[in-house]
């Protein structure tokens, strides 16, 4: 099985997401460019949506062009539904992550539609896509939230996951990305969903996105990684988290991920030693936010040795 993993740093949108302290555009960019020189190649920079709503990505196409000057860098960006979506195509995004919910209760309270709605929106997007000439340089992907389990609604039934699942794939989309948006996984529910979803998948990469809200971020990883993912989201610091999800700690930790995937024999390209320097300079730029992760307190291990 293939030995290399793909970590995406998703701290610029999903940790901003609830932080209350505005970064300046410059600091983004800084923090993107200080993880480019770690290693990463994916990140997801910003999010366009409407800036009243969150104020922390009312500089979403600024961002973005910063973002599409950095070398070897593919910049992703998440859209809610089709008019920000088409507004992420006309700002020249590389990567379009659509975020649609499994669960009605929770795609109608965090984007306003019914998840058939969503469903419609993101075949327009796709369409409009194509339509453009862009088929070969925009990838677009689907974030199924609330997969594992939903704070409003309880349980997800699986079998709604893997009908939603089929109806995207059936986009000709180039990722599909399982997120566990309230912290509700766990390893053996985990293993057992991404198992049917790559059984279905066929050629098209599955992405994982963990929260650690219950503390079962990292070990719901292994088992991803055990039923053969090798597509992660991280946050660095463990930032951010679901408004819908009570006591929501956060992603997890990039800093723990990359760890926890290098002792498990994967090899993710990522300067741990670089990277855990970045991580410092995030309580700098956020000194008023609670930050998660183990491996900065308590340094990388003397016995480890990386991939």
């Amino acid at each position: 099985m293939n030995n290399t993993v793909d970590v995406r740093e998703v701290g610029l949108r999903d940790g901003l997401q609830l932080v209350k302290t505005v970064l300046s555009t410059a600091t983004k960019l800084d923090w993107i460019q200080q993880q480019v020189n770690c290693g990463f190649t994916n990140i997801e920079v910003t999010s366009f949506l409407p800036p009243v709503v969150i104020p922390q990505f009312a500089d979403a196409p600024d961002v973005l062009a910063g973002s599409l000057k950095i070398p070897s860098l593919h910049a992703a960006v998440l859209v809610p539904n089709l008019k920000w979506g088409l507004t992420a195509l006309d700002h020249g995004a590389q990567k379009i992550n659509f975020v649609l919910s499994v669960s009605e209760a929770h795609n109608k309270a965090n984007v306003r539609r019914s998840t058939d709605q969503s469903l419609a929106e993101f075949q327009q997007l796709v369409t409009e896509r194509n339509h453009r000439g862009l088929k070969n340089s925009v990838e677009m992907a689907v974030s199924l939230a609330t997969t594992f389990g939903c704070s409003l609604q309880g349980v997800v039934e699986e079998r709604q996951v893997l009908n939603v699942a089929e109806q995207v794939l059936t986009n000709g989309i180039e990722e599909i990305n399982m997120a566990d948006t309230v912290g509700y996984g766990n390893p053996i529910q985990v293993k057992r969903i991404f198992r049917d979803i790559l059984s279905i998948a066929g050629d098209t990469p599955v992405a994982a996105h963990f929260h650690d809200t219950r503390g079962m971020g990292l070990a719901n990883v292994v088992a991803a990684v055990e039923a053969g993912v090798r597509r992660f989201d991280a946050s660095l610091g463990g930032l951010g988290g679901c408004p819908f999800a009570k006591g929501a700690s956060g992603n997890i930790a990039t800093e723990d991920c990359v760890y926890l995937l290098e002792n498990l024999g994967l090899a993710t390209s990522i300067n741990i030693d670089t990277l855990l320097a970045t991580r410092k300079c995030l309580d700098g730029w956020l000194p008023n936010e609670p930050l998660e992760g183990k491996l900065l307190k308590a340094g990388q291990a003397r016995t480890f040795s990386k991939v």
